[in-house]
């Protein structure tokens, strides 16, 4: 079945329908060794270059997935790194056809939940501003904290790259000289949070994410693992983004797998 070849680099994780329409209409894109046009359609046999560089595609009928990923600290969030550190995608079960695409990203020193998914509509559309997706994090300030100071990082902070802002705040508790709070975010801005309170005076001694979108992380999925969504999961996900999404159900295979999975990962939760 023939798709649209913007749609198919898309869903590749090349980049947003409109960004590589514009790759099209600008000639970076051939089929074939011919020059694409707007509109064009793709077959799953078809040879696609993106600035004569081929495309590696998975298959069009792939399970679309989306996994959870518990991040701990001191893992970097690139594919490969020159200095050799530990990478998220090293940790992550590997994929037959296309490849993983990170929803975000979150800094060496900050743990906590990370999407990934085959589906790279799903991952642009999630990234972008103008879906307005709320990041929740849990973070620990060193330093004093007054109610003037949380009025002014929920009304607008300038920082070196524009104005930002917390949508809530959650006041936590106080140990000595630190504090709790939870602070919810919608847009993905590098190292946001601890630039938004750095930006006052206080250090951040501790930052983790909670939740992104519609997906919470689950209590009993421990640093460095990971969880597959159901199927429904990731429909309500999509939903979220205005992206309707076709998928079947697990196969009774798939089902017993993901349930393995889930014990797997209650098991060795109780066991600590």
């Amino acid at each position: 079945m023939s798709e649209k070849v913007h749609k198919v680099l898309a869903q590749a994780g090349l980049g947003s329908r409109r960004e590589i329409e514009k790759w099209v209409a600008d000639g970076r894109v051939s089929i074939n060794g011919t020059m694409a046009t707007v509109g064009d359609r793709t077959d799953p046999d078809d040879k696609i270059t993106v600035d004569g560089r081929p495309v590696k595609l998975g298959r069009r009928n792939e399970r679309l997935r989306v996994l959870i990923y518990n991040k701990p600290i001191g893992e970097i969030c690139t594919r490969s790194d020159p200095g050799r550190r530990r990478t998220v995608f090293e940790s992550l079960p590997p994929i037959k056809n296309g490849r993983w695409v990170a929803i975000g990203r979150l800094d060496i020193n900050t743990s906590g939940l990370l999407l990934f998914s085959n589906h790279g509509e799903l991952a642009n559309r999630m990234m972008h501003p103008s879906h307005q997706v709320e990041r929740e994090y849990v973070v620990r300030v060193r330093g004093v904290v007054d109610d003037a100071m949380l009025k002014r990082l929920q009304e607008g902070v300038l920082l070196d790259d524009g104005l930002a802002r917390f949508a809530r705040i959650g006041v936590g508790a106080v140990s000595g000289t630190h504090q709790w709070f939870t602070v919810i975010l919608t847009e993905g801005r590098q190292r946001e949070v601890r630039r938004l309170w750095e930006s006052q005076g206080v250090e951040v001694s501790r930052l983790k994410r909670s939740k992104f979108g519609t997906v919470a992380l689950p209590s009993y999925v421990r640093t460095g693992q990971y969880l597959d969504l159901t199927p429904t999961e990731i429909t309500r996900l999509g939903k979220s983004v205005d992206l309707k999404l076709r998928q079947s159900a697990l196969t009774p295979g798939e089902r017993q797998e993901r349930d393995r999975q889930l014990h797997r990962l209650k098991a060795r939760g109780a066991a600590r």
